[in-house]
């Protein structure tokens, strides 16, 4: 597929989960269908029970970024890839109310149902951006932290990711990602036959390419850990870098 091709499938998976999800209605709320390594069963039942079901049902990521971040009072977080908003609203209220926490989505129907979210939860210090991660819409140097769950790996184009990245954070700012890394023994090939692009595993990085593309991007102290498997030599993990001062 081209790359174009690659993105409007992935925006086509997604946009039938926010279906799924919003015609379900308030009731319904089961998580949309994935593996134990995928989903809402990620995040403790404290996060999820605090949440409205919509929000947790849509969840599809790989791990749990706001976790990993270490978010603060006042923080200005970005969400890429925000989808049902579930790690924007837990932001939103880790930042409190002298923070603020953005989501960004390319898709018309997560968007749409981020928001319903966020209205349900009363959650006031959060917006919903549309545009890719590829090209922020948000200024340069005004995001303290930035997070996502298993989406830099669905971009055709990461060194665009990374550069964006550090773009809109201020000096000092950091990122807390959790996101499907590859050994690096696995050629590109080999991550494809364990899987497909829009299920978070033919595009992965391997763990030196995801080190090498941050670091070309600016960024320090690059730390990249596994916490689970996901199929045969791919791996959830916790990335977490620097902005320098």
């Amino acid at each position: 597929m081209s790359d174009t091709d690659l993105r409007e499938t992935v925006r086509r998976r997604y946009a039938a989960t926010a279906v799924q999800v919003t015609d379900g209605g308030t009731a319904c709320c089961t998580p949309v269908e994935t593996d134990e390594n995928f989903g809402s069963a990620l995040y403790a039942a404290d996060d999820r029970s605090a949440l409205p079901a919509e929000a947790v049902a849509a969840s599809l990521g790989c791990g749990n970024p706001t976790a990993v971040a270490s978010l603060r009072e006042g923080d200005r977080v970005l969400d890429l890839g925000s989808g049902g908003g579930i790690d924007v609203l837990l932001s939103a209220r880790r930042v409190g109310p002298t923070g603020k926490a953005y989501g960004l989505d390319m898709t018309e129907e997560m968007l749409a149902l981020a928001l319903a979210n966020a209205a349900k939860a009363g959650a006031t210090n959060v917006e919903f951006l549309k545009g890719t991660i590829e090209a922020i819409p948000l200024p340069a140097g005004t995001i303290d932290v930035v997070i996502s769950n298993c989406v830099i790996n669905l971009s055709t184009d990461k060194p665009a990711v990374f550069a964006e990245t550090f773009r809109v954070l201020r000096p000092g700012g950091r990122i807390g990602v959790s996101d499907v890394v590859s050994d690096d023994a696995l050629s590109a090939p080999q991550r494809a036959e364990r899987g497909s692009y829009v299920g978070c595993i033919a595009g992965a990085l391997s763990f030196t390419e995801y080190r090498e593309g941050l670091e070309a991007a600016g960024f320090t102290d690059v730390e990249i850990t596994q916490t689970h498997e996901v199929a045969d030599g791919l791996h959830s993990a916790m990335v977490r870098a620097t902005k320098p001062a």
